[in-house]
């Protein structure tokens, strides 16, 4: 038996809900994109019912923040002008796609050693007090619960994990700053110097996850 057939499909599931962000400027010969999607794919394989969510945080243009994107957020909601919340409706409808979520895939090279722009533009759209997370006398809590995400990160040649890597850690951070713990990176690094053995390895790991997650749906049905 193949690697291919070593899950069977659950049947008769509830829709599983995935929230696909693309953040590399490539599109064609994107690796990020190409992996992301091979998620996707392989998620689609064994599971009944996957509900995708396609975010391209790159095409899709999204605001970087400003002077009236500020006071509009700190409006309180029920004095809020129209103008005002015509401010936040982009980032009220990304918000509401991470909270309708179950699986977040983020499919993101790494730029000059962090993310790119887009993805960081991304984050400060959703990172919203009183939406994604709440202060308390304690410090801040995620409201973001019981979602897992898997970040797909490839690099050019700086080492995924290493003491220049800047990136990894703070989209484990900033998840987890919003409530989700559960995060898994799917790393194909260094691509410049091996591509295919990169790609090989990121496939691999995208297939044990998918194997985890539906091992640990199994256990919760």
């Amino acid at each position: 038996m193949n690697a291919e057939n070593q899950i069977e499909q659950i049947p008769d599931q509830s829709p599983l809900r995935v929230l696909k962000i693309d953040a590399s400027s490539r599109y064609d010969g994107s690796v990020t994109r190409q992996l992301a999607n091979g998620f996707i794919t392989e998620l689609q394989k064994h599971h009944d019912a996957v509900e995708v969510q396609q975010r391209d945080v790159v095409s899709d243009a999204l605001a970087f923040l400003d002077a009236d994107w500020v006071n509009a957020n700190f409006t309180p909601a029920d004095q809020r002008s129209a103008e005002q919340m015509a401010v936040l409706e982009q980032s009220d409808r990304l918000v509401k796609e991470l909270q309708d979520a179950d699986v977040i895939v983020i499919g993101t090279p790494m730029y000059n050693f962090g993310i790119p722009a887009a993805l960081k533009a991304w984050i400060d759209l959703v990172a919203r007090a009183g939406l994604t997370f709440r202060y308390t006398e304690n410090g801040p809590v995620g409201l973001l619960q019981n979602k897992r995400a898997y970040v797909v990160l490839a690099s050019g040649g700086t080492p995924i994990g290493s003491e220049i890597d800047y990136a990894s850690d703070y989209l484990r951070h900033v998840l987890g700053f919003l409530g989700i713990q559960d995060v898994e990176l799917i790393s194909a690094e260094r691509i410049n110097i091996n591509s295919e053995e990169s790609k090989q390895h990121a496939y691999q790991q995208i297939h044990e996850a998918v194997e985890q997650l539906q091992q640990d749906l199994r256990a919760a049905a």
